[in-house]
Order: C-alpha cells, then structure tokens, then sequence
C-alpha cells in the first residue's frame, strides 16, 4: 500500500490499474453468481451486518456520509474523493473507514448488462478492540504511525472467501447464528493481514484525554451543539494547532468543517424522507439561521435545499 499526501492509503486515480482486467478466478466470483438476482438499490440481508449494492447505471459525483464499514466490490469501479486524494478501485478492491467521514463518489461505467455491486460489512471501533483483546493481539505503534480515518486496499483470499461464506448463508437462514463468529473470524484477518496498522490505530483508540478519536466521537454525537475550537482543545488536553493537526489529518477537515458536513447530511436525510420542511431542518439540525442553511447546504450540494431533494427523489441509483 502506498501513502499519498493526505495520508490515505491505496491507488490514486492517475496511477490506478483496473483489477477487473486481471483474470483470475477467485471466491469473488462465486458470491457475483450468488447475488447477481439482486435488483437495484441497496438491501440489508439476513446477515445482520452485511448490505448488497447493485447499480444498473453510472452516477454523477454525490455528497454522502461513509460511516464506520468494510466494504468490497464484486463487480463494477467506483470513484471516490477523500480529501484531496481521488481513488478509483474496481472488483476485488476494498474501501474501509474506521470513523463517520464526509466523502465524495460516483459509480463508474456500470450498465444493465455490467452492472456495480458491491457488499458492505457494518462495524464499529468496539467491534474492534474487542477482537484485539480476545486475541490478545500485539501492535508496533510508533508516533509517526498512519492516521487515516478511511483508506483503500485490496481483498485477500482469506477475505473473499468469508464474505462467500456469509453469501451463502442467504440461502441457509438457520446458519445466521454463525454470522457474528464470520464477522470476527474477518475482523481477525483485517488485523493480521497487510492493513493491520491501519485498522488499529492508536489516535483512534486511545481513550485518554489527548486522544483525537474521543474528539470526533464527540462531534459526531452532539453535532447540533455549538462549540469553540479553543473550549474543545483544552477539554481534550491538546493545544489549538495540535488538535488541528491529528484532526484534519484523520478526516481531511477541520473540527468545524467536520461538525457543518454532518449537520448538512442530517438535514438533507430529513428532507428526502420528508419528514420536515427545509426551515424546520435547519432549526433541528443546530442552524439559528435560515438563510445561512440555505448558503451552505447549496455549496456542499451544489442545489437549494428544495431542488436539491427533488433531484435526489428523481435518481434512485443515487440515492
């Protein structure tokens, strides 16, 4: 794995080479044949964890949220923005992120005939230190350790072959109650393979006062309430830049930056549920000003709220 500038690992757009060119039979291709009856949109299974993905048609770029997930193409490409850094991956490629991080991606090329789909494991930082303590798992942290909060990679065989085995279990439902052994058997892979420094990382981790993770945890959970980079910094321990710095180098933003994408996306959820108008949104959200909603929310989307979720409705591969 290479490290570009902004941390995040994997292959940069300009230097990608398509994985589905390279052919080789792999597990992947029996959990193709096994979902490929799925239709478009996204659907949660039985597994109680696992999603399946099918897009029938390229999308244009999209604001989302990636929240804390392992997820694997089986077919198709996607493209991504994280920070500065675009990544196209394909068939066999994985996208992890071990935080709730605002992002930007399309599918790329995907028809009727060659459609995108991909499988999402939902996990959770917990999930993680669990297994590493079952384990008793060992890591060589040092200070100049990665800090990413989402990065790319590549499936291994031993990967491939525990997502076909929670495949298979579509068909077999009384064997669900062997999913969460699956999902730590994979856990265990993730931290003894290639990625093991990324999936423990110990900014992330770390639960004393100095530790960067706790802050966005902070965030992502009191995103309405208001608050000063000085005030957050000194209840964490850390000095104003340094928390800037362990910051943005996890999530590509600011601490404010962070907060304003999470109230956005919330609003946005509201509105295309419609469970309330846009100046109701906004008020729910931590906004005192309408007006100022309405700027920002068409600068991170590119449309007024009201068109926006118009636009949103109309495409269903988006969405």
């Amino acid at each position: 794995m290479h490290y570009l500038t902004n941390g995040f690992g994997g292959k940069s757009y300009n230097s990608f080479m398509k994985t589905s060119e390279i052919k080789t039979k792999s597990p992947l291709e029996d959990v193709a044949k096994l979902i490929e009856h799925f239709p478009e949109g996204i659907h949660e299974t039985v597994v109680p964890y696992l999603s399946v993905m099918r897009s029938n048609r390229q999308t244009s770029f999209a604001q989302a949220l990636i929240t804390p997930s392992f997820c694997v193409i089986v077919r198709g490409r996607k493209r991504v923005y994280l920070g500065e850094e675009i990544f196209e991956y394909a068939a066999g490629d994985t996208l992890s992120s071990l935080i709730t991080i605002p992002a930007t991606g399309m599918i790329v090329g995907a028809t009727e005939e060659n459609p995108y789909i991909g499988l999402r494991i939902d996990l959770s930082l917990h999930e993680i230190a669990a297994v590493i303590t079952e384990a008793g798992l060992k890591f060589d942290q040092t200070d100049n350790a990665p800090r990413v909060g989402a990065f790319v990679g590549t499936a291994s065989g031993d990967i491939q072959k525990i997502f076909l085995k929670m495949i298979q279990m579509l068909d077999k439902p009384e064997e669900v109650y062997l999913a969460d052994l699956l999902k730590k058997e994979m856990l265990f892979r993730l931290l003894t393979g290639e990625y093991r420094h990324l999936f423990f990382q110990k900014s992330l981790f770390d639960q004393t006062a100095n530790g960067v993770g706790r802050v966005i945890e902070w965030i992502r959970r009191n995103y309405t309430e208001g608050f000063s980079i000085d005030q957050l910094a000194r209840s964490y321990g850390m000095s104003v830049s340094a928390l800037h710095h362990k910051f943005k180098a996890i999530t590509t933003m600011s601490p404010l930056q962070y907060q304003k994408q999470l109230r956005l996306q919330e609003a946005r959820r509201l509105l295309v549920s419609g469970q309330m108008d846009a100046t109701t949104a906004a008020l729910e959200v931590g906004y005192d000003s309408p007006s100022q909603f309405n700027r920002e929310y068409r600068r991170l989307f590119g449309l007024p709220p009201l068109k926006d979720v118009k636009s949103f409705r109309q495409n269903p591969a988006i969405a």
